[in-house]
């Protein structure tokens, strides 16, 4: 798939940004400071802030910008679904764009995105996410794995089978989502307010769907600070692969899970002498090299640096499958709440 290409045009697109929230006192502030350097006509846009009963105390000053803060309206298993569909409710404008309290964005973030719009009459938008850079393992190992996660993401819109994206920079119109029922169907599951959407985007309208191929176009985010944190993440995450509506994102979902599962299985076999080494280790350079190349094409797009690549791909296999099969039976807590499958 190829970047988009900028064109200097008239601005048109009137957009609200919709960021739920929960306990992000020391997030928030910084991505308003982010939003406040938009290079944006500020009557073209609102930020709305939905409180997703929060027990911190939030400093929150005057900004460029007009901005308002909402209660959560709390109706079905999900807080997030329930804070987007709070806000969708009130939205002045006619695009919706999701983006979470620990982002930040490009200053011409809203002006690609409205070049995008008038160049491709798209009804919905995914976008890119990556990582802030941190020093250690912990974040290079999450690095590779979320650049892998936008990699298979970007390259599923190239082939034009799009599955996921992530609701961290995701935009759509109003009167497309209230066509789409909302989040209608899947309620129970606390996550996926952003593949869900998307996979019953595809199947009514799959031409109404597209990428925005644009570095300016991505916000970035941070990496969890523990190896417990990152798992439930992940988890949470993996939780709603079962409830994917595309044929193609549940086949690639198995897929990976398969793959992962015979090469940690067949390095058990090596080590008790039960599996030949040669076959091991040439499955494991066939996909230590396949990775590779995903991985290095994500983060030339995404202008970050790549770093524990061996390491990682050696213990990614058994951090994959442990979280592939805790989130069919597991429990986990996302902002201090617990959540089952």
């Amino acid at each position: 798939m190829k970047p988009i290409i900028f064109y200097d045009s008239s601005i048109k697109t009137k957009f609200s940004i919709v960021v739920p929230f929960r306990n992000e006192a020391e997030n928030l502030p910084k991505l308003l400071a982010s939003l406040s350097f938009l290079d944006y006509p500020k009557e073209l846009y609102e930020v709305m802030l939905v409180d997703d009963d929060s027990d911190d105390d939030i400093l929150i000053t005057n900004y460029n910008f007009y901005f308002t803060i909402i209660k959560n309206e709390r109706k079905s298993n999900s807080p997030k679904k329930d804070a987007i569909e709070t806000a969708i409710k009130t939205a002045k404008h006619d695009w919706i764009i999701t983006t979470d309290a620990d982002c930040l964005v490009e200053s011409n973030w809203l002006k690609i995105l409205d070049n995008y719009i008038q160049q491709s009459q798209k009804k919905m938008i995914a976008a890119g996410v990556y990582y802030l850079p941190k020093k250690g393992f912990l974040h290079a190992f999450q690095n590779l794995d979320f650049l892998s996660l936008q990699g298979v993401t970007i390259g599923s819109f190239g082939i034009e089978l799009p599955f996921m994206c992530n609701g961290a920079n995701f935009a759509y119109r109003k009167d497309f989502f209230y066509e789409l029922n909302g989040f209608q169907g899947n309620e129970k599951i606390a996550s996926g307010d952003d593949v869900f959407l998307l996979q019953k985007a595809i199947e009514k309208e799959k031409n109404a769907v597209g990428f925005c191929m644009h570095y300016q176009s991505t916000v970035k985010t941070h990496s969890v600070d523990k190896w417990s944190n990152l798992f439930f993440q992940r988890v949470r995450w993996a939780s709603k692969s079962t409830g994917y509506s595309s044929f193609f994102g549940k086949t690639i979902a198995l897929l990976v899970f398969g793959i992962n599962l015979i090469w940690v299985l067949s390095f058990m076999l090596c080590v008790f002498n039960l599996f030949p080494l040669h076959s091991f280790l040439i499955y494991a350079g066939i996909k230590f090299l396949i990775d590779s190349i995903l991985l290095f094409q994500a983060s030339s797009y995404f202008k970050t640096r790549i770093s524990w690549l061996l390491l990682s791909s050696f213990l990614y296999p058994f951090f994959s499958t442990s979280v592939a099969i805790y989130s069919l039976f597991g429990k986990y807590k996302w902002k201090g709440r617990q959540f089952k499958k």
